[in-house]
């Protein structure tokens, strides 16, 4: 148990003392970017998805 405790104990001490945190404007930018690569992304599966539904549908018609 005192293992337990001494690895919780210097977990606490390095997220504190030794982890270099990014400033708010960073995480941000960060954000930002996350959503326009999601919104992008979204954007070619949803124009994939009407592709592919208008060629089965046209296939299923003809055939």
């Amino acid at each position: 148990m005192e293992k337990v405790k001494n690895y919780l104990l210097e977990s606490i001490e390095e997220v504190r003392n030794k982890v270099t945190w990014p400033k708010f404007s960073e995480l941000q930018g960060s954000a930002i970017l996350v959503l326009v690569a999601s919104l992008i992304f979204a954007l070619v599966i949803w124009v994939i998805d009407l592709g592919f539904g208008g060629a089965l549908g046209w296939f299923y018609r003809e055939f």
